[in-house]
């Protein structure tokens, strides 16, 4: 094995090949090559360094240098003194991160990496790193030496549910699958993800693809399928890349296509790319896409397992599902079952974000409280204010106030406390979050994105939509509030699918826990938070004004007048109440009322 002195990591986030890291990755190989340094630094990218915004970035190890924003001519200085003279170049690195600006990357002591193992440690191009890490060796296990029933019993007593939202148990879907007759079966990963803010999906995907393709094969095995799709958002272009090239090393090295492993088990796999519809997350409208047609939802039953692609037996689980799959047949079902809550096992991805110090995908054991989560993994709240709230399961999820801040997190406490686990979405909120405005947000993505097949999502949504904007613009009646619980019941009764089921989930747990802040804007027409804007006033502080004129300089409408040196004065009549002036003040002198 060749020896490298040092290592170089390219981050190849979004955000950093927009701004041009592939062509830093390629003018690096390049002057390496022309300095005769190719045999001795080894270049490879990765998903997600953490200064994207800062972006193009790479790191050197051993030497743990972080270089950010750099350009193509700053390359051959680079080279020139890190790897011929071996000295930094202080001038491109990174600077320190405040407190207030981190994000997660080393796991923290209350973290456990299953699913997340060998993202940013392996190129996620290379099948020989995955290889290394005893990649595919559960997949010739599982082709040599078990059955088909003998890794379904495997997956169901390690007690692995399904990481997409609902939780069903993933041996028991792979056995209702393969107990349904016919001899024509499909499966399918549904990587589909469309919640604001949630990335699970794609950091394994981006970072570690050959674990969710030897799960698929695994799970093809046990439930006698010979072909598979996996559903990718085109959002996601990078994780598309990645798991095209995983799908054509897997098949160069005899890992996909005719008698896997010599023997009679032959499978393959198709990438198929969704058109951004949110609604496609939903199994039946994932299938429905898939072959061709609109995305919407069908009734169940029959559910997929017994009629799903093209009328055919089909299994779908979710990407962290699949990855789990591969180390629970290499450690065993036991070893997955020690870790979690006696009906939730194993751990979960989450994208902490938020109102929260360290935000990014963390990985932890089920179990774990919220406040451990937000608190010691996370942090704790930015700038030292208060907690308000948490939401969990995205969009369709619920609203917990600090009451709930030692709850376990595990399926079944969640759903009890009002809120749902969906795919791994964590949004925190501070004391400064207005949560009527917030229930409007969350109704205000799910309306847009209803596929509009069934009335009550699609007239229901609208409706309570109207509601809360007009709660929020200070037009609130008396009888909101119990407009808002009646249309909370019907839609969640009567929805096809449940992307309408769970819209309410947001204003349901905020009306239960926030109520006040409901009624303080019908009733006293202010905005506790201060957020709303319909509701709010902007002045300024005569004491702490100094008569800079930043304010007036930096006001969109010319709402604010005044002389140099000399206290200034918005015009409420001309405000529009953007905030501009409040962020711009040096001196705290604007004031919201």
């Amino acid at each position: 094995m060749a020896y490298f002195r040092s290592n170089v990591l390219v981050c190849s986030d979004p955000e950093c090949v927009a701004k041009g890291s592939e062509k830093i990755l390629e003018s690096l190989l390049a002057e390496l090559n022309s300095k005769g340094l190719a045999d001795e630094v080894k270049v490879l990218d990765t998903p997600r360094i953490g200064d994207c915004d800062k972006g193009p970035e790479i790191l050197v190890y051993p030497e743990g240098y972080h270089y950010v924003g750099l350009t193509v001519k700053d390359i051959p200085s680079l080279v020139e003194e890190q790897f011929l003279k071996g000295r930094p170049v202080n001038r491109l690195l990174a600077p320190p991160k405040k407190e207030e600006a981190q994000e997660l990357s080393e796991p923290t002591s209350k973290e456990v990496r299953v699913v997340l193992r060998n993202c940013g440690k392996i190129n996620p191009e290379n099948i020989e790193d995955y290889i290394a890490e005893n990649g595919y060796t559960a997949l010739a296990k599982v082709l040599t030496e078990k059955s088909p029933d003998e890794v379904i019993q495997i997956v169901k007593e390690s007690g692995l549910r399904g990481r997409g939202g609902a939780g069903f148990s993933t041996g028991l879907k792979w056995a209702l699958t393969r107990d349904t007759v016919g001899d024509i079966r499909y499966i399918i990963c549904n990587a589909d993800e469309g919640d604001p803010g949630a990335f699970m999906n794609r950091a394994v995907l981006e970072g570690d693809p050959h674990s969710v393709v030897e799960g698929m094969i695994i799970a093809a095995y046990a439930i006698g399928a010979q072909q598979g799709y996996v559903y990718c958002r085109a959002e996601y272009p990078i994780a598309v890349k990645t798991l095209k090239i995983a799908i054509k090393q897997a098949r160069e090295f005899g890992l996909l296509g005719e008698h896997i492993f010599g023997t009679d088990f032959s499978f393959d796999l198709e990438v198929r790319q969704g058109a951004g519809a949110f609604v496609c997350g939903e199994e039946t409208a994932l299938i429905a896409s898939i072959e061709g047609k609109r995305g919407e939802p069908r009734p169940r039953p029959p559910f997929p397992s017994v009629k799903g692609l093209f009328g055919k037996p089909t299994s779908i689980n979710n990407v962290e599902s699949y990855a789990n799959v591969p180390q629970i047949i290499l450690n065993g079902p036991q070893w997955f079952a020690s870790m979690g809550t006696e009906k939730s096992k194993g751990t979960k991805t989450f994208a902490l974000a938020g109102d929260v110090k360290k935000t990014g995908l963390i990985e932890v054991p089920f179990g774990i409280t919220l406040r451990e989560i937000i608190y010691d993994v996370g942090g704790g709240i930015k700038n030292d204010l208060g907690f308000k709230a948490v939401q969990t399961g995205g969009p369709m999820g619920g609203c917990l106030p600090a009451e709930f801040l030692d709850l376990p997190v595990d399926y079944e406490r969640l759903t009890q406390a009002g809120s749902i686990m969906g795919s791994g979405g964590m949004v925190v909120m501070d004391e400064e979050t207005c949560m009527v405005d917030i229930a409007r947000f969350f109704v205000e993505f799910i309306q847009e994105e209803s596929c509009g097949k069934c009335v009550p999502c699609r007239v229901g949504t609208r409706r309570m939509l109207e509601i809360l904007t007009r709660i929020c613009e200070g037009n609130g009646r008396p009888k909101d509030i119990d407009l808002l619980e009646q249309l909370s019941v019907e839609i969640r009764q009567d929805s096809l699918c449940g992307l309408g089921q769970g819209a309410p989930n947001p204003v349901i747990s905020t009306l239960k826990h926030f109520r006040k802040e409901y009624e303080a804007h019908i009733y006293d027409k202010v905005c506790p938070a201060k957020v709303c804007r319909a509701l709010i006033s902007y002045e300024i502080n005569a004491e702490k004004c100094v008569g800079c004129t930043l304010c007036a300089r930096n006001c969109p409408v010319n709402a604010i007048t005044g002389q140099v040196k000399k206290t200034h004065v918005i015009d409420p009549d001309i405000c529009i109440r953007c905030g501009i002036c409040k962020q711009v003040c040096n001196y705290e002198a604007v004031l919201v009322k």
